[in-house]
């Protein structure tokens, strides 16, 4: 009895002691990943291109304004932003602090659920289901208009189920973008158009990655496509790595840079065509209020460095 007792004693100090971790220094530990991505045309220069995702920022989390304040010295050419912004009716004006010296930089944007609703208690165990129901469960509304008006003030262009061109260092930017599919936003029929030869880089923006997303943007000729939502898994297994996505894209490409194309999800990644789109998405710097925790999932920012099609 008194080795049992021991046994289980042991397993909660650990537990705890995972808990401890994941909920005080991990989430806290924030990263910048660095990919390279062979996206531009022969002879043109690399393009550095900032991703920030689901920063679910509350006023209190300086460290993490912080952070996020910080990389404006890396002087990237571009900033994407995929969405979840704030987690709090007051987080705008923090937000616009954290992204204050990257506000004059071109930049693009969508909208994520998070930045409509503001998070409400659940069950966190759900998130481990395969059931990826839209809906938001909650009518509490957050200051979005203040969010997209603050987003908009420096120059960066809302993606919310729209197209539009930027010019960056001398390439023309061809950039779609949708509202949140997790919710049922997007509106593909707006935005779907063939990619025209008259673009350098054509990309694609999502909150979600959900297939049927991906896929419409594969399908049109996107050279890349970005997205945030899935947190990396948030919980992961060392050693194994994420057991859940939120949404329909699988585990392997729950973070980070990989290959899609139409029909991906149902097609090993072995058998990627030489002309699919490249897809990178992001682990995102937060968590929900509700579930402030993350374990071997590393909050993170990425920089892609993207060069001409003939290094990759």
């Amino acid at each position: 009895m008194r080795a049992v007792t021991k046994t289980v004693l042991g397993l909660g100090v650990a537990g705890a002691g995972v808990l401890g971790w994941a909920s005080i220094v991990e989430r806290n530990a924030f990263v910048l990943r660095r990919f390279e991505v062979p996206v531009l045309p022969d002879g043109a220069e690399p393009l550095r291109v900032l991703h920030l995702s689901d920063l679910h920022l509350l006023p209190r989390q300086r460290a993490k304004r912080r952070w996020v304040h910080s990389l404006a010295s890396l002087d990237p050419d571009l900033v994407i932003t995929t969405g979840d912004n704030i987690a709090a009716h007051d987080a705008v004006p923090a937000l616009l602090d954290a992204y204050e010296l990257l506000l004059p930089l071109p930049g693009v944007f969508v909208l994520g659920s998070n930045d409509y609703f503001a998070p409400k208690l659940k069950n966190p165990l759900g998130y481990l289901t395969q059931d990826h129901a839209k809906g938001v469960g909650t009518t509490d509304r957050l200051p979005t208009a203040d969010l997209v008006r603050g987003l908009r003030s420096g120059g960066w262009v809302d993606l919310t189920n729209r197209r539009d061109a930027l010019s960056v260092r001398g390439l023309r930017i061809d950039v779609a973008g949708v509202d949140d599919p997790h919710l049922g936003y997007d509106r593909l029929d707006l935005v779907r158009a063939a990619a025209s030869p008259e673009a350098d880089l054509t990309l694609g923006v999502t909150h979600a990655p959900y297939q049927r997303v991906l896929d419409a943007y594969a399908a049109d000729g996107a050279d890349l496509i970005v997205a945030g939502h899935t947190h990396g898994g948030q919980v992961c297994v060392p050693g194994y790595g994420a057991l859940v996505t939120n949404c329909d894209l699988d585990a392997s490409r729950v973070k980070g840079v990989s290959r899609w194309w139409p029909g991906a999800g149902s097609t090993p990644s072995s058998e990627a065509p030489a002309d699919a789109a490249w897809l990178e998405v992001s682990a995102g710097l937060g968590t929900a209020p509700t579930a402030p925790v993350r374990l071997a999932c590393r909050p993170e920012a990425t920089l892609l460095t993207l060069v001409p099609r003939s290094r990759g």
